[in-house]
């Protein structure tokens, strides 16, 4: 049975190989049949998008994108404002408060592209009451000044506190609040390890059923 798995995990590594090699080769003909006005404009296009991408980026840390910091109940409204994507830890001082700090701190810094913030829940209640915050620790998601979803407590994120970064980067980027590209690769590749996983899992049950 080890071997049979072997067999298939090669063939989908040779097959992966395969595409990006693919891949690399029409992008190398591609620019092989470019002149040098072309070659030209395409650096011209993408020192252009450099530039936006480098005052974007600039844009967002002027806006405190980068860092998780905790701001008073009456400067929530303006960050909502002021970002195009927020992501509002409602705390109080307790445990599972602290360990969603430490994932987030890890977040902002790796998703500038959204702006993460905290509110002391029982310091706020004006703020708590009007967005509903009954549960400890709540995420509230942001987008375009409107909340519009919610993570209550651990409950999605396996249900214990010993879930991963990498579970609550997933978790925010199913409300589409961060992006996975970039610095979020690492979630790209573990959905990757996940579908190889299951394709190995169903190849094997398929095999056990037809010696049946």
């Amino acid at each position: 049975m080890d071997e049979v798995v072997s067999q298939i995990l090669e063939k989908q590594v040779l097959s992966a190989a395969k595409a990006v090699e693919d891949k690399i080769d029409e992008e190398i003909a591609a620019l092989d049949r470019l002149d040098p006005d072309d070659i030209e404009a395409l650096r011209e296009r993408r020192i252009q998008q450099m530039r936006r991408a480098a005052e974007r980026r600039a844009k967002w840390r002027a806006q405190g994108h980068g860092e998780y910091a905790e701001v008073p109940e009456k400067e929530f409204f303006a960050a909502a404002k002021a970002s195009e994507r927020l992501v509002c830890h409602f705390y109080r001082d307790n445990w599972p408060c602290k360990v969603l700090d430490k994932h987030l701190s890890i977040i902002a810094k790796q998703h500038v592209e959204t702006r993460f913030i905290k509110v002391h829940a029982e310091k706020a209640p004006f703020l708590t009451e009007k967005l509903r915050i009954v549960v400890l620790p709540t995420l509230a998601i942001v987008k375009n000044a409107k909340v519009e979803d919610y993570v209550v407590g651990f409950d999605e994120l396996g249900g214990k506190d010993d879930f991963s970064t990498d579970d609550l980067e997933e978790r925010l980027a199913k409300s589409q609040v961060i992006f996975l590209d970039g610095e979020g690769s690492a979630y790209a590749a573990k959905q990757a390890a996940a579908a190889s996983k299951r394709s190995v899992r169903q190849s094997d049950t398929g095999n056990s059923s037809d010696s049946e």
